[in-house]
């Protein structure tokens, strides 16, 4: 039997999320993670449902994306299956065609893991390479130091701290009291944490959120953000450490993240806070 693209609704979410926990590893390229679905859940399950899509052959999940907005697909694959030709030329041809349902006419955009087969032939099809970004990473094998600063978990009490730090992090955010409980009613949330950290007069500086994959697996953290009243204090370090540390509370072996290598400053931050950066990476555009 072929390849099957499927969009696997409300009640298949729970199996993306799941092989997506099951394809991450050490050493793994960055990846579409199941945190990256848990932060897109904010706009509800229904919403998110319609923004995956999943291949499959013989009823084994080969291939998902996620469609964060209609012109960019944010694409992973097994770790068995990143150079099996049938798939790639599949997905190749999925992503090519709007009539297939996966992106949209024009200009658009492929994020695909470092080596697999699916970025060459995206190459050879006259797709060019994108902006660079930078993935980096924490090992969490040893304890994290202290990030000093008070740091909060964030519950449904809390909830109203956490969204107002972020939409003064971020120009243009959304991100409201409704979308956080949104996000904390998906199923990745279940091994997920928001926290906020507040400096010494008791102000809200900055926040972020951790997504673990299961003990053993990279965690993620998406998003974390700096009010932007507080910045060039040091929140940006104490927020990113506090992460570290509660993804290896959570049993991450290590802390990623990934941010636009033009965002010098973030990535300044992430280093600050003792993670390393990795290779640049860059999705596969397509010019109108």
């Amino acid at each position: 039997m072929g390849i099957v693209l499927g969009t696997p609704g409300v009640d298949g979410l729970g199996e993306a999320v799941r092989v997506l926990r099951e394809w991450q590893h050490e050493g793994a390229p960055m990846q579409l993670h199941p945190g990256d679905l848990g932060w897109f859940w904010r706009f509800g399950a229904e919403t998110t449902a319609a923004a995956v899509r999943c291949w499959s052959r013989d009823g084994r999940v080969l291939a998902v994306g996620l469609l964060d907005g209609p012109d960019l697909l944010r694409l992973t694959i097994a770790p068995d299956a990143q150079r099996d030709l049938e798939l790639a030329r599949q997905l190749v041809d999925d992503v090519t065609e709007p009539e297939r349902g996966v992106l949209i006419a024009g200009k658009v955009s492929v994020e695909a893991p470092a080596g697999a087969l699916v970025q060459d032939l995206l190459s050879e099809g006259g797709w060019s390479a994108g902006e660079p970004w930078t993935p980096l990473r924490r090992d969490l094998a040893e304890p994290v130091e202290d990030p000093g600063v008070r740091i909060e978990v964030v519950g449904p009490e809390q909830a109203h701290v956490r969204t107002a730090v972020q939409r003064a992090a971020f120009d243009g955010s959304t991100f409201t009291d409704d979308r956080w409980r949104a996000m904390a009613a998906g199923s990745p949330y279940a091994d997920a944490r928001c926290l906020v950290a507040y400096d010494g007069r008791g102000d809200a500086v900055a926040a972020v959120t951790v997504w673990s994959a299961g003990p053993g697996k990279p965690g993620l953290l998406e998003p974390m953000g700096v009010h932007r009243d507080h910045r060039g204090h040091g929140h940006g370090r104490a927020i990113t450490v506090a992460a570290a540390a509660a993804l290896r509370e959570l049993g991450s072996s290590s802390a990623i993240v990934c941010t636009p290598s033009s965002n010098v400053g973030a990535v300044a931050t992430y280093k600050s806070a003792g993670f390393r950066p990795r290779p640049e990476i860059r999705d596969h555009c397509r010019d109108a």
